[in-house]
């Protein structure tokens, strides 16, 4: 039976570990990241779209996105927020299920993984959704590992994000990537469950 997962997490939880072994047992990977900025490429009825409501300063001189101007403007009040997301999310989810149909030709389990995957509505339509889940201290040390960041960029990107309970009340299955939690046996209860 053909599965589509949704796979998310707050920052720092361990998304891409446990993507990237899902990936070794036999699942194919969307990564929303990617999809959203092919979006952003590929389709120019989005970007005129994005111009239109968040103004030219968004473009670059050549036509292009200038993502760092979309993201001063699109992050700058909760209602522009809003905004970007009701024009990305159906757009990346639109593309999300073209590949993921046709990568069922191929595959048994498609994992779309992505940060804004319950807010964008793609879970509505998926079969299964996991929440990678860590404590906060931990997603903050690793994240200041993994992108250079001081402690207080750390604490706004973490503090930026919904409660725990957004993402844990939603889950079909939590899996946690701290001690004294088992990876391996974790891994062999969501495969017995996704690929059985």
């Amino acid at each position: 039976m053909k599965k589509l997962v949704g796979l998310t997490g707050k920052t720092g939880a361990g998304k891409s570990t446990v993507s990237a072994l899902l990936k070794e047992k036999g699942a194919y990977i969307i990564d929303g990241d990617i999809v959203a900025r092919r979006v952003l490429v590929e389709n120019v009825a989005l970007l005129n779209e994005l111009k239109d409501e968040f103004g030219c300063g968004i473009m670059n001189s050549d036509g292009t996105l200038n993502r760092l101007a979309l993201a001063k403007e699109a992050f700058s009040t909760p209602e522009n927020t809003e905004k970007l997301n009701s024009i990305m999310h159906p757009a990346i989810n639109d593309y999300i299920f073209k590949e993921a149909e046709k990568a069922f030709s191929e595959y048994d389990v498609v994992i779309v993984d992505a940060a804004a995957i319950i807010e964008s509505g793609f879970t509505e339509k998926s079969d299964y959704l996991i929440v990678v889940h860590a404590p906060v201290a931990i997603r903050k040390e690793r994240i200041i590992k993994r992108d250079g960041l001081t402690e207080s960029d750390a604490n706004v990107r973490i503090n930026g994000q919904k409660d725990d309970d957004f993402y844990l009340s939603r889950a079909d299955f939590v899996f946690k990537t701290f001690s004294p939690y088992s990876i391996e046996e974790q891994l062999s209860q969501l495969e017995k469950e996704l690929f059985d």
